[in-house]
């Protein structure tokens, strides 16, 4: 698929069909976010692959928002490996987590996967849940799957603003 293709294309798809993604899908996808750039190249990412019945089921207790994907990737990063930017009330992490995931979301797309971005979560009580390192932040869930025959972007989904309104040349 052209990049612009799935750039404009790709939804958050909020219905998945029982059908597993392939490794190799899903190893493209893991490999996309493993590629991305981050600050002074620290890699603080760590995605967790959930797949299974009980850790799936331990996403359900922390969000309504899987939405039956048959896989969701957990992006967190290590607070304790983050770039501080002068001034330092901001740090490397949630954005380097970002570029991670929109990295991992496009090439999804690519691979003829769908995918949600979740932040209906608490990321704290979401990490004490899934037994994650306390030097780990969460900053999203990431549903991954094949939307079912239902699924379809929000009717909003080719609205945009034009670019007068969200650019401006200083």
């Amino acid at each position: 698929m052209e990049f612009k293709e799935v750039i404009k294309e790709r939804y958050s798809c909020k219905s998945f069909a029982d059908r597993p993604i392939e490794a190799e899908k899903l190893q493209a996808i893991l490999e996309a976010g493993r590629l991305a750039p981050t600050a002074k190249n620290l890699q603080e990412q760590h995605i967790y692959v959930v797949q299974s019945e009980d850790g799936l089921a331990k996403i359900d207790a922390i969000t309504p928002c899987r939405y039956h994907a048959p896989t969701v990737l957990v992006v967190a990063y290590d607070k304790n490996n983050v770039f501080v930017y002068p001034g330092e009330k901001r740090n490397s992490g949630a954005e380097d987590a970002t570029i991670v995931a929109s990295h991992m979301i496009l090439a999804a797309k690519d691979e003829g996967i769908d995918s949600c971005w979740v932040n209906f979560l608490d990321p704290d009580k979401a990490a004490e849940i899934l037994g994650l390192p306390e030097n780990e932040e969460i900053l999203m869930f990431m549903d991954l799957g094949y939307a079912a025959d239902n699924a379809a972007p929000l009717p909003t989904h080719s609205t945009r603003k034009p670019l007068t309104d969200t650019v401006t040349y200083l």
